[in-house]
């Protein structure tokens, strides 16, 4: 009886070993394409600020806890900025908008505003949260999660991985949520929406002189209240100063594409070797629970397996099917061993290649008509102020300052190229 669940022991670790798992390729969500003409009126700029990159705060310092969460804080910076730079891409695809740009986070002032944040996202899978909500306050997406895996279809070649994202259904998802939202609504909501987005502004400059051209509705829904004069010169002074801060926005979300760009051929093969690397890791421990658990009960098995022989030769047979039932079991322990062994080498490995991605994203320095933004940690600093080197110019415009705006500080020897971007500098 005990010989007989050794053999069906033995012939299930075989069997396991020669399972293998199938990953199938999740079905290709499209984005929706514009099939009608949208008026200039109801066109809707969408502004996407780079994502929260999701590093727990009770771990944030602990680079063994992070690590064993498979959290790598300068990766996930990365991919806070790169991957909004994807969802910018799906949504510009579908002509369904007007200008999609990646944004600092204290531009306020847009049609509609995306936020995201990072909760997994490796090579076999992708995870994000995000919130959209357009300029007079309606939400039309909160914090609702949008998860893919990968398709494996963009690992076959690099030309593939060019052509569409492995996790390309995350962004179609969002961008076919932001229409539906957006087609809920009539035609003189999107058309208030354009004027809150501007007159925001104005108030937000001129809070004096555009006081009171919004108001809330009893919905908590801002609407136009009054608009200024034809003609007005403080309205057209406003205008002039937010062709400005729009360049402004144009070379940050600029910046950002290249970026992108910089960084997209080592992200993806990052992306493509992390989920080998994943799925090793994966099948070696699989493996090992198997073979040491099954291992193990061989073991036992084969070592209280009571003596029933009645002669000599059915005892060398008793004894010679212990010994190998022994023998397996330790094998099989040892094997077991052995592949959570493995299993650490390919989760070193992967560690290995996240560090060497990192070194890879260094930040950048973009030249703004004569300021220099760092955009890496310091960006958001130098956005407000460049925001509030405009309101000062606006007050010596209009003669509501007493004194120039402050000259800019020394900017750091660059060598400007004709997209703006200059490289880091030296140390």
């Amino acid at each position: 009886m005990n010989l007989k669940l050794i053999a069906a022991l033995t012939m299930t670790v075989a069997l396991v070993g020669c399972v293998t798992s199938e990953t199938r390729p999740p079905p290709k969500v499209v984005a929706k394409q514009a099939t009608v003409h949208i008026p200039e009126s109801e066109l809707l700029d969408v502004g996407i600020r780079v994502f929260d990159p999701g590093i727990p705060k009770n771990i944030e310092n602990d680079d063994e806890a992070l690590a064993k969460k498979r959290i790598y804080p300068d990766l996930r910076k990365a991919e806070a900025r790169y991957i909004p730079t994807l969802l910018r891409e799906t949504l510009e695809g579908t002509a369904q908008w007007g200008a999609v740009r990646v944004i600092p986070e204290s531009a306020d002032f847009v049609d509609v505003i995306v936020t995201g944040q990072l909760v997994d996202s490796n090579g076999g899978f992708l995870a994000i949260d995000v919130t959209a909500v357009d300029a007079a306050g309606r939400v039309w997406i909160k914090d609702k999660r949008y998860s893919s895996m990968v398709d494996l279809g963009a690992y076959k070649t690099t030309a593939s991985l060019k052509a569409r994202d492995p996790f390309q259904n995350v962004y179609s998802e969002v961008a076919n949520d932001l229409v539906l939202a957006r087609d809920k609504l009539t035609s003189l909501d999107r058309e208030n929406i354009r004027k809150v987005a501007s007159l925001r502004f104005a108030e937000d400059l001129a809070p004096d002189a555009m006081a009171g051209m919004t108001a809330k509705d009893k919905n908590g829904i801002v609407q136009v209240a009054r608009l200024p004069a034809e003609g007005d010169p403080t309205l057209g002074r406003i205008e002039r100063i937010r062709e400005r801060d729009t360049a402004v926005v144009d070379t940050v979300n600029d910046y950002y594409a290249s970026f992108h760009d910089s960084i997209e051929d080592s992200y993806g093969s990052w992306r493509q070797t992390s989920f080998t690397e994943l799925e090793k890791e994966m099948r070696a421990r699989s493996s090992a629970r198997t073979r040491t658990v099954l291992g193990a009960a061989a073991l036992i098995a084969s070592i209280f397996a009571p003596n029933s022989c009645s002669t000599y030769d059915s005892c060398r047979i008793n004894n010679a099917m212990r010994n190998a039932g022994t023998m397996g079991g330790i094998a099989a322990v040892l094997s077991g061993i052995k592949k959570y062994a493995d299993a650490r080498t390919h989760a070193d490995a992967l560690k290995e290649l996240t560090l060497s991605f990192q070194s890879e994203v260094a930040p950048q320095v973009v030249e703004v008509e004569g300021h220099t933004l760092r955009l890496s940690g310091t960006a958001e600093d130098q956005y407000r102020e460049w925001r509030k080197l405009l309101k000062q110019l606006y007050q010596e415009e209009t003669g509501t300052a007493a004194a120039p705006p402050p000259a800019a500080p020394a900017a750091p020897a660059t060598t400007t190229t004709t997209t703006g971007v200059a490289p880091p500098p030296s140390g």
